[in-house]
């Protein structure tokens, strides 16, 4: 049996693990090589950058597939499964325990042409379940750059919704085009969460 699933399902989205055994890494190549329509944008205020050929993003998805077999991470294509998009790769999310802290990092992006339809908070409330019931980890943190008012505003939407709080600014926290940079953090406990679920 897996730790995490590989194969989950919210409201409008399904979520399919990132591993060489299902996942095509030219897929992800063609929506996230330099050159890429809208990739300057999506990766303004991430910690990776461009792939700059397909065995960049062949690498990653084999890390990502040692990570989910080693209990360590999983990492989720999303795909709609409603509209004039479904089943077409949205963008990824993440979740990164720290077993001894009994902790999750969140972490997700997601294409140009889907920003702006709640995809941010539904994949967040999908992952907090994940992390809350089948983990049983006791606080989920996300972070975002502070000039990034996008990730601001669905991530203090979701963690308002779920009663969760903003941590404050970590210093120098994150490497973005080689530069330290702070990042703006939140917190959601597993109690603050069974309050605020339904």
């Amino acid at each position: 049996m897996s730790l995490f699933p590989t194969e989950m399902e919210s409201e409008r989205l399904r979520y399919e693990r990132l591993h060489p055994d299902e996942f095509d890494a030219y897929e992800l190549y063609e929506y996230v090589h330099a050159g890429a329509p809208g990739i300057d944008e999506i990766t303004k205020y991430v910690t990776w950058d461009p792939h700059q050929h397909p065995k960049e993003a062949s690498d990653w998805v084999e890390h990502c597939g040692e990570q989910f077999e080693d209990g360590a991470a999983a990492t989720y294509a999303l795909r709609p499964t409603e509209g004039d998009r479904a089943d077409e790769l949205a963008g990824f999310a993440g979740i990164h325990p720290d077993w001894d802290r009994r902790l999750a990092v969140f972490g997700a992006w997601l294409r140009k042409p889907f920003w702006g339809r709640g995809y941010s908070g539904e994949r967040a409330a999908r992952m907090l379940e994940l992390a809350f019931d089948r983990l049983d980890l006791e606080v989920v943190t996300v972070a975002h750059d502070p000039a990034n008012e996008k990730s601001r505003r669905a991530i203090e939407k979701y963690v308002e919704r779920f009663g969760g709080q903003k941590e404050g600014r970590i210093r120098n926290d994150i490497i973005i085009d080689d530069e330290p940079r702070d990042s703006i953090r939140y917190s959601i406990s597993r109690s603050e969460w069974e309050r605020n679920r339904d």
